[in-house]
Parts: structure tokens; C-alpha cells; sequence
């Protein structure tokens, strides 16, 4: 068991624009975030729309650990994720669903870092994010999330 909450929320509207810290996000059960560049199946990273990227997740965590054990300071809108959580196991959420405010999501995979993340932010992070680059999501019930919304097992 677990209980976490929701640090940031972020979104974009398209994949070479930064990331916009905002203070709700509005899940939308087949489809995705409502403002995102993936919402609908649309966006840059593939041409095949796939249901378990509607949402993406990353662990602050994984922040503090850039930071202590390599010097690396990245903020949380660059890390390219919608939502920031802290004291949730990302990992282990694969095929576990789990709810965020009124929203029910289910974990799909796991995240795979990507080269442009290096490009974005100007830091060879892509290694250090090997197996800590976030989860992606599938949403089950759509909803509207905040900031600080506590994140726990359904």
C-alpha cells in the first residue's frame, strides 16, 4: 500500500514547446488531457495512437536523486511528464490501477527515456534515467486533478 500525492502538473500543446506548469489538469477517459499534445491519440513521439499513454507520470524522487548523486538540477517541467508525484512507486504501478482525485488511471508501461530530452535540456541525462524515466497511463474514469490531490491504490 501506498499514499502519494501530486506535486506539479504540467502540459503542452505540442512536443518542442516546454512543458506549462498549471494548477488542475482535466482527464478525459479515452482520449487523454485535454490540451496535451498526445490528447486523442495525436502527437509527435508516434504515429500509432496507443490508450496507455494518455497520461504520463514521473516521481520527484527521481529529481532528488539526480540532484544528490550526480549534480544535475532538472525541474519538473523538464522532465517532459504531465504529472510530478511524490511517494508513489511508479515502477510497481504497471497494470495496477489507481486514483488521482475523482480520476481513475491504470498504469501501461513503463516510461523509456528518449534522446530529446538531452536535446531540451542541454544535460546528458538519458542514462541516469534508464528504469526511472516514469509510467505511462491509461485513464479509466476521467476527471479533474489538482495539485497536492492524493494519489492511492483503487
Amino acid at each position: 500500500m501506498f499514499s502519494g500525492s501530486i506535486q506539479q502538473l504540467n502540459v503542452t500543446p505540442r512536443a518542442f514547446l516546454p512543458m506549462r506548469t498549471v494548477d488542475t489538469l482535466e482527464l478525459v477517459e479515452g482520449k487523454g488531457i485535454v490540451g496535451d499534445r498526445y490528447f486523442n491519440g495525436a502527437g509527435f513521439y508516434s504515429d500509432l495512437p496507443e490508450d496507455g499513454r494518455q497520461v504520463t507520470f514521473f516521481e520527484l524522487e527521481t529529481l532528488d536523486a539526480l540532484r544528490r548523486d550526480h549534480g544535475i538540477a532538472l525541474a519538473a517541467d523538464q522532465h517532459r511528464r504531465n504529472i510530478t508525484t511524490r511517494g508513489v512507486p511508479l515502477n510497481h504501478l504497471v497494470g495496477v490501477r489507481f486514483r488521482i482525485g475523482s480520476a481513475l488511471v491504470e498504469g501501461t508501461r513503463l516510461s523509456t527515456p528518449c534522446r530529446h530530452i538531452e536535446q531540451i535540456t542541454g544535460q546528458e541525462i538519458f542514462t541516469f534515467l534508464l528504469n526511472r524515466s516514469g509510467l505511462h497511463a491509461r485513464i479509466v474514469r476521467g476527471g479533474l486533478i489538482r495539485a497536492g490531490d492524493v494519489i492511492i491504490p483503487a
